[in-house]
């Protein structure tokens, strides 16, 4: 009877190993694992494995090992080693095999790779913060309509203005903020920033100064409109024929050119300073003004959107409202900008961005204005009150039918050292 599986015989099975096989081969040792040539010389022919062919077996010794073979998985085998970790020789570093160290980390390759990551990473973040800030800048203000306008000096001169426009606030924001109804814009602030080589300067022009309108052409007619000698204060400007009107007038009675224009509204202003937290100022005297609900005492204080408001607008509760006023304005714009250049707003990103889109969503600036301009505009502003500039306002030699009315011969040693972008030396009230 044939034991063999269907189909296997004598003669089919072949040169085969074992079971009655006539060969004194053994199977290949990818069925015998075990079993390891006893290796001859380098080059030359196997020994023949003894007893007639079948090779000998490693037998298990006392020690806990196959003897005759130092295969890795010798002594420490039946004594809790752990399997493959020969008694005697530890892994590599790092947990490798028996013997083998495992290749150090290359520290310095990590670090090049992560610096570059990085530094990729900051460049692309970097540039599309450029083109999402650049893109919300709403430049409406054409200075090429202004005409017959000054020869352009040394520095880069701005004129920046806060104007009370209530455009797109609710009825519940306007009296929360106390800004009233009134139809059209005023400008509640106007400030010239000088910036040059030899130190920036902030001049604040009162609103109630004395000035004369000059030719202009009109910003949306086009039509041209002859001077008649007319006196206004300086913020009927605006109100005639918007920005470029008031950059005519300011240009005609000092003999200075804007090269570029900033505003901001009353909504604008509010949500920029509640955007970083809130500004902290010391007030040296305790005031209070029903119109613009100013209720303040002495002291260093945090004001948030609606306070700072009521404090740069303020202007009945002092003796000389708009001069007070003026000076308030910048001590304020001063502290602004050191809130939001201190580092837990630069490198907060939930502070910063929704800092800058409020200021951004705020500004109306003119179209040549890049955002270059803005951040040497704010870097200034910041710099005037800190040691390394000057703030002042437009020199006053008295008032007519409460018309404030510029010292002419200061205003003219004043615009001759900007315009050379020299250090100024004369001082305003």
């Amino acid at each position: 009877m044939n034991n063999w599986p269907e189909g296997w015989s004598d003669d089919s099975r072949g040169n085969r190993y074992g079971r009655g096989s006539t060969s004194a081969q053994p199977e290949g040792a990818r069925v015998m694992r075990q079993v390891r040539r006893t290796p001859g010389a380098p080059g030359g022919p196997q020994a023949a494995p003894p007893y007639g062919g079948v090779p000998q077996q490693p037998t298990y010794d006392d020690q806990g090992g196959y003897g005759g073979y130092d295969n890795g998985y010798g002594s420490g085998y039946n004594t809790g080693q752990v399997y493959g970790s020969p008694a005697g020789r530890p892994h590599g570093p790092g947990g490798g095999g028996p013997g083998v160290a495992r290749t150090a980390p290359n520290w310095r390759r990590r670090i090049k790779w992560t610096a570059i990551t990085l530094v990729t990473a900051l460049a692309v973040t970097s540039v599309a913060t450029y083109f999402w800030a650049d893109s919300k800048l709403h430049r409406d203000v054409d200075l090429s309509k202004v005409i017959d306008r000054p020869a352009t000096g040394k520095g880069t001169n701005y004129l920046i203005v806060g104007s009370d426009s209530r455009a797109g606030m609710s009825d519940a924001e306007k009296k929360k903020l106390h800004t009233g109804s009134a139809e059209g814009k005023r400008t509640d602030t106007m400030m010239i920033l000088h910036v040059g080589d030899n130190g920036d300067t902030l001049i604040s022009l009162p609103r109630d100064s004395d000035v004369q309108i000059p030719t202009y052409k009109g910003s949306t007619s086009g039509k041209v409109y002859q001077g008649t000698g007319r006196h206004v204060k300086l913020n009927a400007a605006y109100a005639e024929d918007g920005p470029e009107l008031l950059v005519r007038t300011v240009e005609y009675n000092t003999g200075l050119r804007i090269d570029h224009y900033a505003e901001i509204g009353f909504d604008g202003f509010a949500n920029i300073v509640d955007a970083v937290g809130g500004v902290t100022i010391t007030i040296d005297k305790g005031f209070k003004d029903k119109y613009s609900g100013a209720d303040f005492q002495a002291g260093t204080q945090k004001l948030n959107g609606g306070q700072a408001l009521a404090f740069v607008r303020t202007r009945h509760a002092f003796a000389q409202s708009d001069l007070q006023r003026t000076k308030n304005q910048q001590k304020f714009l001063a502290a602004l900008a050191h809130q939001v250049a201190t580092p837990s707003t630069v490198l907060n990103p939930f502070k910063l961005y929704p800092t800058m889109g409020a200021g951004l969503d705020a500004l109306t600036v003119d179209k040549d204005m890049s955002l270059w301009d803005l951040a040497s505009m704010f870097w200034a502003m910041k710099g005037v009150n800190g040691g390394d500039g000057k703030s002042m306002n437009m020199p006053i030699s008295g008032s007519t039918g409460g018309n404030l009315l510029w010292d002419k011969a200061k205003v003219k040693t004043l615009v001759d050292e900007l315009k050379n972008d020299q250090t100024v030396t004369v001082s305003g009230n």
